[in-house]
């Protein structure tokens, strides 16, 4: 069996195609080597043009004596067996007309797809264990009713590992006080002083923000009995209008299984508005529209304008 596996296969021939291949190299290195030397150390004209040809149609008749050995002895080389892929996909590489069956090709290329599809799979799998949500018939029950709700890790995070992220993101910001209060328990409420621009309440639930109130500088940020209003809108448009955009940025900055990232995000973007009656209109240029200062922030490059780009294509 091992003998047919090297059937058409001449090592010896093989050996000597080898040398024959380097004489050959040898051989046309010697045609250049004449033709850059040229005629030189020679006493006549006459006589460095006989030497010359009668060197040069020597190397020639060397390039060609090397080049039939090395035809002959491929002939005598042969071609290795194809008899035995090293698997049962390999003899579609076989294929002769590739053009209109390229089956091997597309073999490959479903491979590679099935190996992106199990990672990422395997990704989703990890994602949705974490959550630790399991419904099924069995849990309809007696004993269902005595188990206890599973909730998401996120929501029961303790109390002074969120006071320590929400320590880290006010030492990020030297122009912006977090003020920190717990009024209902562990819940907690942040007043944020920006500059001498304005205070926003920033209601939360854990590390979620649930709303977000922002009120002029000089405007009251406390009730009737002492604790902080969280209902109330500002008197001023400009910062009603600012309370929507900070509602719409907390729908905007998502990130449920990196809750400290999205508080860390909304507090940037919220920081942005340090300028809000110092910067024009990236669109028109213009520090006031209808009396009101560019109130909308991008989410990314925070670029300051009168309404959102939405907007602006709607109107235009």
């Amino acid at each position: 069996m091992a003998d047919g596996m090297n059937v058409g296969v001449n090592l010896e021939a093989f050996s000597q195609a080898i040398n024959a291949i380097q004489a050959l190299r040898s051989s046309v290195t010697r045609v250049f080597d004449s033709l850059k030397d040229g005629m030189k150390n020679k006493e006549t004209l006459e006589g460095r043009e006989k030497i010359f040809i009668t060197e040069f149609q020597d190397n020639l008749q060397s390039v060609n004596r090397d080049l039939n050995e090395l035809e002959r002895l491929s002939n005598l080389v042969g071609r290795p067996s194809e008899s035995h892929p090293l698997h049962n996909s390999g003899l579609l590489s076989l294929d002769p007309v590739q053009d209109k069956t390229p089956l091997y090709s597309q073999l490959l290329q479903a491979y590679k797809w099935s190996n992106k599809l199990q990672y990422h799979a395997g990704l989703a799998s990890s994602l949705l264990n974490q959550q630790s949500l399991k419904r099924s018939a069995n849990q309809m029950g007696p004993s269902a009713k005595r188990r206890p709700k599973v909730q998401p890790s996120a929501l029961v995070l303790p109390p002074q590992y969120v006071d320590d992220v929400i320590t880290r993101i006010g030492r990020m910001f030297p122009d912006m006080t977090i003020e920190l209060f717990r009024p209902n328990g562990t819940s907690a409420v942040l007043l944020v002083t920006l500059g001498k621009v304005l205070k926003a309440i920033v209601v939360m639930r854990s590390l979620f923000i649930d709303r977000t109130i922002v009120r002029g500088y000089n405007e009251d940020v406390y009730s009737e009995d002492g604790k902080l209003d969280i209902w109330s809108k500002s008197c001023y448009q400009v910062f009603q209008k600012v309370t929507d955009h900070a509602t719409t940025a907390l729908l905007h900055y998502q990130l449920p299984q990196m809750p400290d990232v999205v508080v860390r995000s909304f507090m940037t973007w919220l920081r942005s508005y340090i300028k809000l009656f110092q910067t024009p209109c990236q669109r028109c240029g213009r520090y006031l529209q209808e009396g009101l200062p560019p109130t909308w922030r991008d989410f990314h490059a925070f670029q300051f304008r009168h309404v959102p780009p939405v907007m602006e294509r709607n109107t235009d």
